[in-house]
């Protein structure tokens, strides 16, 4: 766990601080969020923290980080005492972000969407996760984030390659060129349950369909009677013995792009935050990125979002923050330094590299999303699709009883 103490005081490059009454007494303010892995991403954090600050003189804004998993937890812990952040870091969706939603931890934001005119502010689809919630909105956006697969050039060219697949079949044809040519096609992480599951929510999606993807991930039909969740494990278990970079069950996310990057593997399924950390590690033009070929024209992704805790003692404040960080100058101050797109709408994008405006083509061609399985889920069952997705791919739980072994435990589920 990192603790970075107090930002800076320094005001934003620029001159970006924004209008607002500064606050005369001496108040703090308290986010948990992530970890980055790009200095980038870190540097934007702190610079609109330290604005912030210097916009409202005696304000103090303390940033806890921690890494994916223990974030989850140190939030989990939260939830159950009185004591917590004022404003924490969450993934959208009814799984991750709606637990806490449901366990009382969120505070409804409805009054400072209309207050603020958020949604005059900010991208309708990034937005649109807040609704989804019971009990009013919940969170405002962070990022809205697009996954697809990135390639090595070098080595689809060294496999016979020339073009990037048009369906499922395809990409499997090509993993087996990759395989003739002795290069591994994907890199992953083992180690963190949510890395492999992106190679499963994938295959199902390519599968099953948009329709029968959504029900199985909604459980409102039976694993078990839908041939493609069984056909899609098996695809899972395909992937793990033949192309998948091995061992991969014993090193993390972390560890897989280094390897990716050092030319170890063909492929990763990643974020559009992968365009920064390749920029930082290596040369560009190195690599491309297509969507994952599933047939659905639904894009794979997800939004992160900042919720506001009920155990804030200033609630006002943590809004104030959140509309400042959202704010068109701010986010046309740090585009492209957590994500490709901004989440503010009236964001003007210059000067892209190739990368970065491929995927803005992307999201201007999909207006439709399918998320993350931890996302899609409630916390306990994303904990037994984990299990059972790292059992396939470890080779000790045969493709045949995988289905039935997560469906077993959404019947019992309390």
């Amino acid at each position: 766990m990192t603790l970075t103490s107090a930002v800076s005081r320094a005001a934003l490059a620029g001159g970006l601080l924004l209008a607002g009454t500064s606050l005369s007494s001496a108040e703090e303010l308290t986010l948990w969020t992530l970890n980055f892995s790009s200095e980038a991403s870190n540097e934007a954090f702190n610079k609109i923290t330290s604005g912030f600050e210097a916009a409202n003189p005696g304000v103090k804004v303390t940033i806890v980080t921690r890494g994916t998993d223990d974030h989850k937890t140190a939030i989990r812990v939260a939830a159950g005492t009185d004591k917590g952040p004022d404003i924490y870091f969450m993934w959208a969706g009814l799984g991750l972000g709606g637990e806490y939603v449901k366990a009382g931890l969120s505070l409804p934001l409805d009054k400072y969407y209309a207050e603020y005119k958020w949604d005059d502010e900010l991208v309708p689809a990034a937005a649109s996760f807040s609704r989804i919630y019971e009990g009013g909105r919940h969170g405002v956006p962070f990022t809205f984030k697009g996954e697809a697969l990135y390639y090595n050039k070098a080595l689809f060219e060294k496999a016979g390659i020339t073009g990037t697949p048009a369906n499922y079949d395809e990409l499997v044809a090509d993993a087996e060129k990759l395989k003739a040519a002795g290069i591994p096609a994907i890199a992953f992480g083992g180690t963190v349950n949510w890395h492999v599951m992106r190679l499963m929510d994938v295959i199902l999606e390519a599968k099953c369909g948009a329709d029968k993807h959504d029900a199985l991930m909604n459980m409102t039909v039976d694993w078990t009677k839908e041939a493609c969740a069984t056909d899609s494990f098996a695809e899972l278990d395909k992937w793990a013995k033949n192309y998948i970079l091995s061992p991969f069950m014993g090193i993390d996310q972390a560890q897989s792009f280094n390897l990716f990057v050092a030319g170890r593997a063909a492929m990763m399924l990643e974020g559009d935050w992968l365009v920064q950390q390749l920029a930082e590690a290596g040369n560009l033009d190195d690599y491309d990125l297509f969507p994952f070929p599933t047939g659905t024209n639904r894009l794979y992704g997800f939004a992160e979002y900042h919720y506001v805790s009920t155990k804030s003692k200033n609630p006002d404040l943590a809004a104030k923050f959140l509309d400042y960080f959202n704010s068109t100058e701010v986010q046309q101050s740090v585009l492209g330094k957590f994500s490709t797109s901004s989440i503010n709408k009236h964001v003007v994008y210059d000067n892209l590299r190739p990368m970065d405006k491929k995927w803005l083509d992307i999201f201007n061609t999909y207006d439709k999303v399918y998320m993350n399985g931890d996302q899609a889920f409630p916390l306990d069952v994303t904990t037994e699709y984990f299990r059972v997705i790292n059992e396939v791919a470890s080779g000790n739980m045969a493709p045949a009883d995988a289905a039935a072994a997560l469906q077993t435990f959404i019947a019992n589920k309390g």
